[in-house]
């Protein structure tokens, strides 16, 4: 096993290239890729766990916490446009190892400054830092995304993402077991910064560099220019920034809302993110099978009546049916996670047919395009979990509850599923025409039905 790995050639279209060993290494590669990915998720989503610990002695209002913890979430937005280049500029395996390692950083860091007495300024420097680990979301979708056939990218990209996202819970659960038997936040830190350095060794030592990915500006730019890259960051956001913003808000809203002591509020805040980071890949195999716009146009229903009932729930001060709903609607967001993520290649693929591409050539400017989009819809997408942090926070400096934010939230979620029918299932044509149907003199609309 060499220090470098470049794989040359790769064709996971072909059945027999992909069945005589090509699965093998997928599979491989995918495993590694979840286990650093999975750390990631949970350094980047460390604040929502820490903050609940900060007490009075640490000075800070709700306000500040919700601040906080947007502060963390748009800086893990953020990055995620360079890291999902990084894997062509360095490769998948290498650009693993580094930013696997880069996790380090903040969590050195927020072992160093966490006690009363820290200057929220210092806090919130540290909060930055963390972000890096969501990052590691965009490199390692844009990674997989190569290595796996189209009839196999949902359930690919839906269980590498769910991998990864379990980390948001598994985070929470590490907490309510440190403070449980008596540890403070600094034993929790303590304990992942081995893991770090673990996930950065075996990625070095199992996974491998595709050399067919190579760093393509072309395909950024065509990739930012195309409408449907832009479209579906809107839909993610409905879906993924839902799923990061309430995981960062939940345990928050229970202390705020419901007078929840910490401890208490990580009994229940766990639940929601295991629940939606497992049925991803759910989401993704069922996109496979009906159409990821399909199961994206009726989650967002499902999402928008959950919503009125989580509004229905806050006014009656109903706790159990407010936590039960709550988690509802983070299993949604998470099929919701996984149906999204299918729709991305399918688009692509769909135009590349339509323009007369065939074969692997259809599929390498499906891969080609889609990876350079991934980067740009997680990176919005992500953005949403900003945008749930600061409605929870402006809501409870306006009402004292977080009621006004929810009737944000249900608005939304009707523009998205508007937005997804009008642009992805519309029948279009005179006597149900299909979409892709065309008329003399007018522009075929092609047909996103299956995607």
């Amino acid at each position: 096993m060499t220090a470098r790995r470049w794989i040359e050639h790769w064709d996971p279209e072909d059945e027999g290239f992909w069945e005589d060993g090509g699965k093998r290494i997928a599979h491989r590669n995918l495993f590694f890729s979840v286990l650093s990915e999975h750390i990631g998720f949970s350094v980047w989503t460390l604040w929502s766990v820490l903050v609940l610990f900060m007490g009075p002695e640490y000075g800070l209002s709700p306000a500040d916490k919700f601040l906080l913890t947007s502060v963390v979430t748009l800086v893990g937005a953020v990055v995620r446009v360079p890291y999902t280049f990084a894997v062509a500029v360095f490769g998948g395996r290498n650009w693993t190892i580094v930013s696997a390692g880069l996790l380090l950083v903040p969590t050195v860091a927020a072992f160093a400054v966490m006690h009363p007495g820290t200057s929220f300024a210092t806090f919130l420097w540290v909060g930055l830092l963390a972000g890096i680990g969501g990052g590691n979301f965009a490199s390692s979708m844009t990674n997989i995304n190569a290595f796996f056939p189209m009839r196999r990218k949902g359930w690919a990209l839906g269980l590498n993402a769910g991998g990864g996202n379990v980390g948001v819970p598994v985070i929470q659960l590490a907490a309510l077991a440190v403070i449980g038997a008596g540890g403070g936040p600094r034993v929790l830190l303590g304990i992942y910064i081995p893991l770090i350095v673990v996930a950065a060794v075996l990625a070095a030592l199992f996974m491998d560099n595709l050399a067919s990915v190579r760093n393509d500006t072309g395909a950024a730019v065509h990739a930012a220019k195309d409408a449907h890259t832009w479209i579906m960051a809107f839909l993610y956001v409905g879906t993924f920034g839902s799923f990061i913003g309430y995981s960062f808000a939940f345990g928050q809203v229970l202390t705020n809302q419901f007078g929840r002591t910490p401890l208490q509020a990580s009994y229940l805040t766990f639940i929601g993110p295991l629940l939606g980071s497992l049925i991803r890949p759910v989401g993704g195999r069922l996109a496979d099978r009906y159409g990821g716009a399909r199961i994206t146009l009726w989650n967002f229903v499902a999402m928008a009546a959950a919503t009125a009932a989580l509004i229905a729930a806050g006014e009656r001060g109903s706790l159990p049916l407010f936590v039960a709903v709550f988690v509802v609607l983070f299993v949604l967001s998470g099929l919701g996670n996984g149906s999204t993520y299918k729709m991305i290649p399918g688009i692509f693929q769909t135009k590349a047919l339509a323009k007369g591409l065939v074969g692997e050539e259809a599929a390498a400017h499906a891969r080609r395009l889609s990876g350079a989009a991934m980067g740009l819809i997680g990176a919005v997408g992500a953005l949403g979990g900003v945008g749930i942090n600061l409605a929870f926070r402006q809501s409870f400096l306006s009402y004292g509850s977080g009621t006004g934010a929810f009737v944000a939230f249900l608005v939304f979620y009707g523009a998205a599923f508007a937005v997804t029918y009008a642009v992805y299932l519309r029948r279009t044509g005179g006597g149900g025409a299909p979409a892709g149907a065309t008329t003399a003199g007018a522009e075929p609309r092609l047909g996103y039905a299956e995607v």
